[in-house]
């Protein structure tokens, strides 16, 4: 049995969490359930005890979300005084954490994408050039461990980075097919698009409104809805009323994952005009409803979507396509009826107890690899 320490911001419970958490939970959910202890330290957020333990995963909440990278060095020491850790995942989001410097046991880095010049796109100068700079040592600091990626778009990025090639494993990210099924609610009598994901500023739905204008010029009983929360919420709404399209928008904000599958049913087609993902857990979670996805061609996007299999790719940013591929989708039922059953198969595809059982591999190596070097 390992004792297994990862850090991340967040964790699953926290509204402002992703992809990210949703891959971290799902995979370590299923080593805890095999006898491992899973230690998950993360940030606080509202609401949330400071200790709990959700599906076999010891989750200690400590810090302010815009502070908690300086505290996780200092709560590492005094965790492992209370316990002892066989191994540390170090979940390199955001801001790094850069654990190297200071964890003493065998470590393994998990990154999903790098923002890069992106992040100027979601915040002012200031903290866009501290978060830029701060990812431009992660090459530097983390060059001697082993690191899961979970795109071929994401371990290429990181290649380009500087990491080693040998040092990266791409383990992919995976949905649990008996949860997300087609076939659980009617498809919604008319015309529905969906968006399902943060709503942040470096997300580009705005792409998805001005596309949505024209779709409705066309189509006008066509419906859009964005589901999920975050910080540009409020300015996306002002923006559908200054396009006029309010009445036609519905903005659920958080909602429960059982809510989420229904409405993955109810839509006709999903989009995510991001761009850049790791993978886009969205995409495979709609998929595995039966729902195809229209995306930008970014990087992680056109790994989860197979363009004229299960969905489409646009050129990221040319929201005429977007349009018109929408339109075209919409239009075409035979079309969609075909991407949507091809998308349940290519979900199937991707296993979340898969995944975990090649994670465990990766921990045995670690480990083995530290002993004999130790």
């Amino acid at each position: 049995m390992y004792q297994i320490l990862v850090m991340n911001w967040q964790d699953i419970t926290n509204p402002q969490g992703g992809g990210a958490e949703v891959h971290l939970h799902e995979i370590f959910k299923r080593i805890a359930a095999r006898g491992h202890h899973v230690t998950l330290l993360c940030c606080q957020h509202a609401g949330a005890s400071a200790e709990e333990v959700l599906e076999g995963i010891h989750i200690i909440r400590r810090g302010r979300r815009e502070l908690f990278n300086f505290i996780v060095p200092q709560m590492y020491r005094q965790l492992r005084r209370q316990q002892r850790f066989d191994v540390v995942f170090d979940d390199i989001n955001k801001i790094p954490f850069y654990s190297p410097l200071f964890v003493k046991e065998p470590l393994i880095g998990i990154i999903h994408h790098l923002f890069g010049k992106t992040i100027y796109q979601e915040v002012s100068f200031l903290p866009a050039s501290y978060v830029y700079w701060a990812e431009k040592l992660i090459p530097r600091i983390y060059r001697k461990i082993p690191i899961m990626a979970v795109s071929p778009s994401s371990k290429e990025e990181l290649i380009e980075k500087g990491l080693e090639v040998d040092a990266i494993e791409i383990i992919t990210n995976g949905v649990d097919c008996q949860r997300y099924q087609p076939g659980l609610q009617p498809k919604s009598p008319q015309p529905l698009v969906g968006y399902l994901g943060r709503i942040k500023r470096y997300k580009c739905v705005e792409h998805l409104l001005y596309a949505f204008k024209a779709v409705q010029q066309a189509i006008p009983a066509t419906r859009l809805i964005l589901v999920g929360d975050g910080d540009h919420l409020s300015e996306l709404k002002k923006l559908a009323g200054q396009l006029q399209l309010s009445k036609s928008i519905e903005f659920t904000g958080f909602v429960s994952e059982s809510e989420k599958i229904l409405m993955l049913n109810q839509i006709w087609l999903c989009v995510n005009p991001s761009p850049k993902e790791g993978w886009g857990v969205s995409v495979i979670e709609a998929n595995a409803c039966g729902t195809p996805v229209i995306a930008a061609n970014s990087p992680g996007l056109r790994d989860s979507v197979v363009d004229l299999e299960t969905g489409r790719l646009y050129p990221f940013g040319e929201i005429h396509e977007l349009a018109r591929m929408i339109i075209d989708l919409i239009q075409d039922q035979p079309l969609r009826q075909k991407l949507g059953e091809k998308a349940r198969t290519w979900a199937e595809k991707f296993d979340w107890d898969h995944s975990a059982q090649l994670t465990l591999a990766l921990i045995e190596r670690t480990i083995a690899s530290s002993k004999k070097f130790s």
